[in-house]
């Protein structure tokens, strides 16, 4: 069955498991920076206490069969390790079947932490990230031709998210329709970068051609993908480029890295060869079992791509959705309505009773989003700070929906040192608060007069409270 091999896409292959592996370390360093003081046995929302109320058919993880925060560590610490040995292309030097074995591993572990991740892991990308994971256990190691229906099955992973992101927009926001969204956007999407103030400030008739270039790579160049080459060449080419604009105007943690990634699959190694210093080494045929193999794992994505497509047909389309407990074969989409205004909550803490009646409040830090009006936003991606990311979505509606941020106040008034650790600056480093609220302040980017007279990049106004003065009923 030679003609469902593609030796010329070796590099194509060989740059996806790199940065792939690239990707997966760098989630689970995320998990093991992030999960214990968010999720762990004393975290913001516990997953001890997650647990007992979803059944393990609903939700596999191995952390069913019980949890611990060691055991976290270990489950990140074993990703590191696999991911860094994978992009070391340490596999593919022991066997061809090696990264085989490996894949399956890493999908288990990420799995197993957003099954429990709840709503601080309710993030499209780590869909994208198990799915991605998934589909490259099958692409085979370096010394055989790598499959193509493999490769297919990541174009068919890539046009989805693209086509379900501008079938999503056209749907959603009118400003989409009028081209007018990046108006705003650059200045509410969740985490500006050091370059959204520049974004912002271009002109409007500027603004308007990014969304008509967003409508024609999401809508229109994803179905060259599957086009002989060079169509698919020059389709993949194109959704690099206007992903890399996302990468430059802000934070999205690794979502368009992967989508970027995805577009390798569709190169070849003649135009992969004139960037990369590399030559396709020879390959041998693939064997029939893993043919064979192929073949399955395609009409298993062919049936349930079924959900996904009725979605992307459906007027009432779902955004990152997964269809199944195993996040395999997904509906994607991003912003399919765009904030018109920026809200930030801010957390400020009061030391004593006198503080507090002379209204000597002292402001922590978050390490991502916005806060100080003079320091810059910073650049984070592929990075993700999942507690900063939260708080814009806090932003945007009523504490009561947000059952981790009264956990948070309290850890705050406790100086604890895990969640002390995702802040940026703590102005009560010696004893902790006696009091703590939350404010709600309207924020803006200054415009290029108030940037030259200040220096500051966010104007920011107070709307109002938005957690009264809280204290701890028994303090320590």
């Amino acid at each position: 069955m030679s003609w469902l091999q593609a030796p010329d896409y070796w590099l194509a292959r060989l740059l996806y498991e790199r940065s792939l592996a690239a990707l997966y370390l760098i989630a689970f360093l995320v998990a093991l920076n992030q999960f214990r003081p968010l999720l762990g046995e004393n975290g913001l929302l516990p997953v001890p206490r997650f647990i007992p109320l979803v059944r393990l058919r609903d939700a596999p993880s191995l952390f069913h069969f019980r949890y611990s925060d060691r055991l976290l560590a270990v489950v990140a610490w074993s990703g590191i390790v696999l991911s860094a040995l994978l992009l070391a292309g340490v596999p593919d030097r022991l066997s061809d079947w090696a990264p085989m074995l490996i894949w399956p591993v890493l999908w288990v572990l990420y799995l197993s932490i957003v099954n429990v991740g709840q709503t601080f892991y309710a993030f499209g990308w780590e869909s994208l990230l198990l799915e991605m994971g998934a589909l490259a256990a099958l692409l085979g190691g370096g010394r055989t031709a790598p499959p193509l229906l493999m490769l297919y099955l990541l174009r068919w992973l890539l046009f989805r998210l693209e086509f379900g992101a501008g079938l999503i927009k056209l749907r959603g926001d009118p400003c989409w329709r009028n081209l007018t969204c990046l108006y705003y956007h650059h200045e509410t999407q969740p985490m500006p970068n050091p370059f959204s103030w520049y974004f912002h400030h271009l002109p409007k008739p500027l603004h308007k051609v990014e969304v008509l270039g967003n409508h024609f790579a999401q809508l229109i160049v994803p179905f060259g993908l599957f086009a002989p080459q060079p169509v698919a060449d020059i389709a993949a080419g194109i959704i690099i480029v206007t992903q890399l604009w996302l990468v430059l105007s802000g934070n999205f943690s690794w979502l368009n890295f992967g989508a970027i990634v995805l577009a390798f699959s569709a190169l070849d190694d003649r135009v992969l060869g004139v960037a990369l210093p590399l030559k396709p080494h020879p390959v041998a045929p693939l064997p029939v079992w893993w043919t064979a193999l192929t073949i399955g794992m395609t009409l298993l994505v062919a049936v349930l791509s079924i959900w996904p497509v009725r979605n992307m047909l459906s007027p009432s389309q779902l955004m990152n959705y997964s269809f199944n407990r195993f996040h395999f074969v997904n509906a994607y989409g991003a912003f399919g309505s765009v904030t018109k205004v920026r809200y930030e909550v801010t957390l400020e803490g009061a030391a004593t009773e006198v503080d507090l009646a002379a209204g000597e409040w002292h402001e922590y830090g978050f390490k991502g989003k916005p806060g100080d009006p003079w320091r810059r936003p910073p650049q984070v991606a592929p990075y993700h700070l999942r507690l900063d990311w939260l708080m814009w979505f806090a932003a945007m509606s009523m504490p009561f929906q947000h059952p981790w941020l009264e956990a948070l106040v309290e850890k705050l008034l406790r100086n604890d040192p895990a969640i002390l650790k995702l802040i940026r600056h703590n102005p009560f480093p010696q004893e902790p608060p006696r009091y703590v609220r939350a404010r709600l302040y309207r924020y803006r980017f200054t415009t290029w007069q108030e940037r030259r007279e200040t220096g500051a990049w966010w104007h920011r106004s107070l709307a109002g409270e938005y957690l009264p003065v809280m204290a701890l009923r028994f303090p320590a």
